[in-house]
């Protein structure tokens, strides 16, 4: 059995860039850690958008450019991305099929114990892919390290982890 770590969207954008909030910043030091002490796979995240991203149904309602591939704002943390090892999924919206896909893959060839979820932001993109994994590995423990997560709002964080335990996702505090 196997235990998954994955980051999302960890990126310059949402951490001190168009998006970025002091909270999110707070995070770094101990997402860094857990990614540093983790003994499983981890994969990463990434919020990508193209050029036109304002003409998106995203776009309009959330109208700030952001993510944009190739950017600077796209990036992962640097000292995030350091510790990368793994391809990084590249998703065009909150939730990443391709996360789904990559952990059922990563159970039928060893069976996943538990899939932990760390990143940005809580109330938006953590949330859609928590719920993901945990339709895609209903026998899995999915957990949410709520001190390595930031919410666009520390009202949305807080709401966030609430309705992921209402879903059977078990929030930790580190």
């Amino acid at each position: 059995m196997r235990d998954v770590l994955v980051v999302v969207d960890m990126q310059l954008d949402f951490i001190d860039g168009a998006l970025g909030t002091g909270e999110a910043l707070a995070i770094l030091p101990a997402a860094e850690a857990k990614i540093r002490d983790f003994s499983g796979p981890v994969l990463f995240t990434r919020d990508t958008h193209r050029e036109d991203y304002l003409k998106t149904q995203e776009g309009a309602l959330l109208p700030v450019p952001h993510c944009v591939k190739g950017t600077t704002g796209w990036q992962i943390h640097p000292r995030l991305e350091a510790l990368r090892a793994l391809p990084a999924l590249d998703k065009p919206s909150f939730g990443s099929l391709a996360l789904a896909d990559t952990l059922r893959q990563m159970d039928r060839e060893e069976p996943v114990r538990s899939v932990t979820f760390i990143g940005l932001c809580t109330d938006i993109c953590v949330i859609s892919n928590a719920l993901i994994a945990k339709a895609a590995l209903p026998e899995a423990r999915v957990i949410v390290d709520a001190a390595c997560c930031a919410g666009a709002t520390p009202e949305g964080h807080r709401n966030a982890l609430q309705a992921m335990k209402a879903c059977q996702v078990i929030v930790e505090n580190g």
